[in-house]
């Protein structure tokens, strides 16, 4: 009966569902009861909309009524994946969690469909239809067309669809090429891609309207979320861009509302562009490179002196420059030469009807669209030449004392980062140093170049700049202290330019020029804008990193006049960072992410000309971009079912027309502002006003770290510009990415999974627990397979125990807890409770599931072991089914609803069930039960050990007599006492609580030798007999806590043993167990050799010690009682 109770070792009817390892035997019939457990309780909270929320009429809500948690809404141009389940399984757990406890609970969900992303899949398609027909034919990489490019499409099954739908959903028609094609990410065309959904060729030509994925893809990932069990109000839901005529009324509320008050304005900037699309790139737009900002330089006119030789000929008559961008234009005092890149390919670009500059075509690109070229956006280049027809020719540059210096080469030159010209200053600068050095000293590389002996003998290092570390030549310094050698040591040059570059800005003196003892720092600004004022540099800006649209191009940094969000203006900043000071941010580091981000973050382009989305109301030409329509949408929520009528789209006609929302009306609703005329009614006008009061601010908004950077911090800026401080956003809830199996989730790699895919294979509920175990914190969390796997059969052997439980219930111990074991389990039970409350408290998911269920379960295991023949309370084993169900119902909410209903027959719903009730843990009794568990498992040891020799000595001996029964005696001490107890108190008095860490041992030792036991012998001994106690309990605090310090534990050891000795013995398979004090002498002489156990290993508090003594030499000794010895000659054989 113990075993059919345990559920820990899977027998009875659990193997009846067991799954077969065997390949090709492989069952799913634990994963399809929790997929019908899943369909049955949806279907239950669906019919009684468990999850629609309205806020109550006419009053706010009372302190921890309510929960209004959100997440950014999913591009809608493909399916959810779990990527998206992940952060959104953060906001479902915790809304479940608020909805047990009985708040008022709203859970929205929208779909954004702004931006460039869509339009660009959809255009690309075209091309391609256009191009390649329809289905397409496309090419192999030799040239030839591919007559199996395009699979034939899977007959659909009328199964799988939709009643009335006749086009196929994702992932269910999966041709081998596409299926391929999604694995292995070969897919390079938008056919494929979409293809790879599952998409039928019929279905796949519609995509090239924009609009026909706003219809597609929505449903679909409602539908998914639906089978995940999101507790959403789904009335709540809509899509953004026009198409959505209330989505876009606000849109356009909130747009006028921030250019009124100035947070708008039309300017030229700096910004990252899509050449191809015509537009600024902002991160939502981009392929990659998100986060990426453009990087200013001052570009350096380095002038060609006649007379021109080579292909420069055909440029007499013009002004050429080799232009060379540079981030230190104080240090051009400096210059010695310049340098090129042998192999690199570089061109002539006209910049206006005089000037030329040699640059690379990347860079030229990028000051063609800073209006730096005499056909803006289109680079002119005049002639093309590689770096070796440059070497050698004459430049005049500013501010150096060389009347002329050479362009010379350097194989180092990068040129995919600046213009491919590089100014060479080698004072400060370590790998100018140890270019120039290694020209001179090598005459052959000199000659492999066709470099002459004046371009570079007669140069030597101008010192420009004093630091106090470094001297006046800091390159040298450096690069000798660290012993380079070649210019081909990158680590060590790496190293040596962060050891100068730095210090050379803040700690550097100007040692020439106008501003000779200035300070590098205040110099610089000063220096560069002199040299722009003179037209001897001009301003040149490229992205930091490389930057990819979704259009598939590579993007520049462009000088464009257009309309900003003045993010960074510093009475909106102060706002801001007042906002973000307020904010539960969960942890450190996400809060010093938003420090960082509201530290550099400036002017946004908040405009676009190309994608979908609402037009500027001002100036239609423009649209909104994707990221300035979405931060402040959480406040949509709290009325668009009001507006909406439930249609996603806005296309419902219902008690509102979009025209009637003037910017009157929504100040009214959202910003207290006076009633408005209008012909709404005025009850309905009041509800739309009631729900955002009730509602806002929203109680947490959950995502990826990644946001950080831009559309939080956004959020936060909107939010204090449009509502009044007591509207401003409570709390975010970052995570890290989510990796698959321990790698990269990654559909190019084939390592990828979409949510139907997940639910398909795990079930919800494994799914989600899978998740919740993924991780809590900002590091990449990690989805597990086997994790997946291993939460089915869990789960369903869970049920499958509590069914044979309640069929078994006549053999349980009835009435109230009375034993050790009985209290030690409800102990248990009321510390998972409040751990899993805290846990649930701080989102901290993995650790509520861990205490919740992981913990609950090893006490019930420990609990069935404990009670022995006396068997396991029945009160006790109802109670814990009914608190686990409950704290496990926001992660496995279907799992919950069937234990709730079917197994422990209750009415309602688990979903909003209560918070089980505890008792205050028993701290003390929790330590006892540990300090029991531990025990009996170090005896385990002890006893294996002995055991061992023992049965060494017996076959070596060779003795055929069956051995006797065995005896165990355990020793306690419960007291430090002598020098151990003053070495304690020492360190409780030298041990700071707050920061968990002790005095320096200085202190400690100081302490010590001013105690009674210094008193008592000389210094070196006390040293010798304390300290490594000392050290011992100092890092046994840090593991443990510091309640090691104390001289005796909260309870008695000797009692505590004696009142479990029958689950002792039971355990360890022992016939006699005895238990001493260690201060019982006349017992430890009696134990004979086996003294020799206790004086290897002393017992301390807390650290009992078992000696093995076999039963015939036990009762010769005279160790045992008269109980004992009778027990112990019954099992003696005769």
């Amino acid at each position: 009966v113990l075993c059919l109770l345990c559920g820990a070792c899977g027998v009875g009817r659990v193997a009846a569902m067991a799954s077969s390892s065997t390949p090709g035997m492989r069952s799913y019939a634990r994963r399809d009861e929790l997929l019908r457990i899943q369909k049955q309780a949806q279907r239950r909270w669906e019919e009684a909309r468990v999850f629609e929320a309205d806020a109550p009429p006419a009053r706010p809500p009372f302190e921890g009524e309510k929960f209004f948690g959100n997440f950014p809404y999913p591009y809608m141009n493909g399916v959810l994946h779990l990527g998206h389940a992940f952060s959104l399984s953060k906001l479902e757990f915790a809304s479940a969690y608020y909805r047990l406890r009985g708040r008022n609970v709203l859970l929205p969900f929208g779909f954004h469909c702004t931006g460039m992303p869509i339009k660009a899949c959809a255009d690309k398609l075209d091309r391609e239809i256009r191009q390649f027909g329809n289905p397409p034919l496309f090419p192999c990489d030799d040239g030839q067309m591919r007559e199996d490019s395009v699979a034939d499409a899977v007959s659909p099954d009328a199964n799988f669809l939709p009643e009335g739908e006749e086009t196929a959903e994702p992932e269910k028609f999966k041709s081998k090429k596409s299926k391929a094609a999604a694995k292995t990410g070969t897919a390079k065309y938008q056919w494929e891609i979409l293809q790879s959904l599952g998409l039928p060729d019929h279905e796949v030509s519609n995509f090239r309207d924009p609009l026909y994925w706003l219809n597609y893809f929505p449903p679909i990932a409602i539908r998914d979320l639906k089978d995940f069990g999101l507790g959403c109000d789904w009335r709540r839901s809509f899509i953004t861009t026009d198409v959505n005529p209330y989505y876009d009324s606000f849109v356009r509320w909130q747009l006028r509302k921030l250019k009124n008050e100035g947070k708008v304005v039309k300017d030229k900037r700096y910004t990252i562009y899509s050449p191809l699309d015509g537009q600024p790139c902002a991160d939502h737009d981009r392929a990659s490179g998100e986060g990426v900002l453009p990087q200013e330089y001052t570009l350096i006119k380095m002038q060609v002196q006649p007379p021109f030789t080579g292909k420069l000929k055909a440029l007499e008559g013009k002004q050429v420059f080799l232009a060379a961008a540079t981030l230190r234009p104080e240090t051009m005092y400096g210059q010695t030469n310049a340098w090129v890149l042998p192999d690199g390919h570089y061109g002539a670009f006209e910049i206006n009807d005089i000037d030329v500059f040699v640059v690379t075509r990347r860079a030229a690109l990028n000051l063609a669209f800073q209006q730096l070229s005499k056909i803006p956006e289109k680079p002119t280049c005049l002639l093309e030449m590689t770096g070796y027809e440059l070497i050698g020719i004459p430049l005049r540059s500013p501010l150096t004392c060389n009347e002329i210096v050479y362009a010379l080469p350097m194989l180092t030159i990068l040129t995919d980062k600046g213009t491919g010209i590089v100014t060479s200053v080698p004072s400060d600068s370590p790998d100018d140093y140890m270019a120039l050095k290694n020209l001179k000293m090598k005459p052959a590389l000199r000659a492999k170049y066709g470099v002459q002996d004046e371009w570079v003998l007669p140069f030597e290092v101008i010192p420009i700049i004093n630091i106090t570390e470094f001297g006046d030549k800091s390159a040298e310094k450096v690069c000798n202290d660290l012993k380079i050698k070649s210019p081909n040591e990158k680590d060590k040059l790496a190293e040596a330019k962060r050891l100068t570059y730095l210090k050379g800005f803040t700690e550097g003196t100007m040692l020439v020029g106008e501003y000779k003892g200035v300070k590098v720092q205040d110099a610089k600004p000063l220096i560069r804008e002199a040299l722009l004022k003179t037209g001897q540099a001009v301003k040149y800006s490229e992205p930091e990193k490389k930057v990819m649209s979704r259009s598939g191009d590579e993007c520049v940094v462009a000088l464009t006049d257009q309309w900003y969000l003045m993010y960074g203006e510093p009475v909106w900043k102060a706002k801001a960072i007042e906002c973000l000071a307020g904010m539960e941010l969960y942890n450190d580091e996400t809060r010093h992410g938003f420090e960082n981000t509201l530290g550099w973050l400036n002017q946004w382009a908040c405009s676009r000309s190309f994608g979908l989305g609402t037009r500027l109301p001002w100036d239609e030409q423009f649209l909104v971009e994707s990221l300035s329509d979405s931060t402040i949408y959480m406040a949509y929520y709290a009325v668009s079912h009001i507006l909406q009528s439930g249609d996603v789209y806005g296309r419902s006609k219902g008690s509102i027309k979009v025209e009637q929302l003037t910017d009157e009306v929504w100040d009214y609703i959202f910003c207290d502002g006076c009633f408005p005329k209008t012909d709404i009614p005025d009850g309905l006008l009041r509800q739309l006003k009631q729900e955002f009061d009730y509602w806002y601010p929203f109680d947490v908004r959950v995502s990826g770290k990644d946001l950080i950077q831009n559309h939080l911090t956004f959020c936060i800026y909107n939010h204090t510009a449009i509502f009044h401080p007591q509207k401003w956003p409570r709390a975010f809830r970052c995570n890290g990415m989510l990796m698959l199996n321990s790698e990269k989730m990654s559909k190019s790699t084939g390592n990828f999974c979409t949510l139907k895919q997940a639910i398909e294979e795990f079930s919800s509920d494994a799914t989600r627990f899978a998740l919740a175990d993924s991780g809590d914190t900002m590091d990449d969390a990690n989805f597990v397979y086997e994790t997946a796997n291993s939460a089915i059969l869990r789960l369903t052997k869970e049920i499958v125990w509590m069914k044979e439980l309640f069929e078994s219930e006549h053999l349980l111990r009835q009435g109230p807890p009375t034993t050790f074991a009985d209290g030690a389990f409800e102990n248990e039970i009321n510390i998972a409770i409040h751990f899993t409350e805290k846990n649930y408290n701080m989102m901290m998911f993995r650790e509520a599931l861990k205490s919740g269920f992981y913990d609950l379960q090893t006490a019930r295991d420990e609990y069935r072991l404990s009670c022995g023949s006396a068997g396991m309370n029945r009160n006790l084993l109802w109670r814990f089914m009914d608190v686990q169900t409950r704290l496990l119902t926001p992660i496995c909410p279907h799992y919950a609803e069937h234990v709730w209903m079917e197994v422990l027959k209750n009415e309602g719903f688990a979903i909003k069930a209560g918070w089980p009730a505890a008792s205050t843990p028993d701290w003390t009794l929790m330590r006892a039960n540990q300090y029991l568990q531990d025990s009996i498992i170090t005896f385990r040891k002890i006893l294996q050990k002995q055991m061992t020799s023992s049965k060494n000595i017996r076959n070596a001996e060779m003795d055929c007599v069956s051995p006797t029964p065995a005896v165990g005696f355990i020793f306690v001490a419960e007291q430090y006492d002598g020098w151990k107890d003053e070495c304690l108190k020492i360190l409780r008095t030298k041990y700071d609580k707050n920061i968990r860490a002790f005095a320096p041992d200085q202190e400690i030792l100081s302490a010590l030798m001013s105690s009674s036991v210094a008193r008592m012998t000389d210094a070196k001994q006390v040293i010798k007999q304390c300290m490594p106690f000392i050290k011992f309990k100092k890092n046994e605090t840090l593991t443990v806590g510091p309640q090691v310090l104390d001289t005796k534990l909260p309870f008695g050891e000797i009692q505590l043993l004696e009142e479990n000795l029958d689950r002792i013995k039971r355990q360890l398979g022992l016939d006699v167990v005895s238990i001493f004090s260690f201060t019982d002498l006349e017992t430890v002489d009696k134990l004979g050799s086996h003294v020799s156990v206790l004086k290897q290993n002393p017992p301390s508090p807390g650290a009992p010690v078992l000696v093995f003594v076999p039963s015939s030499e036990a009762l010769e000794k005279g160790i045992l009682q008269n109980g004992e010895i009778n027990s112990l000659n019954s099992k003696i054989p005769s």
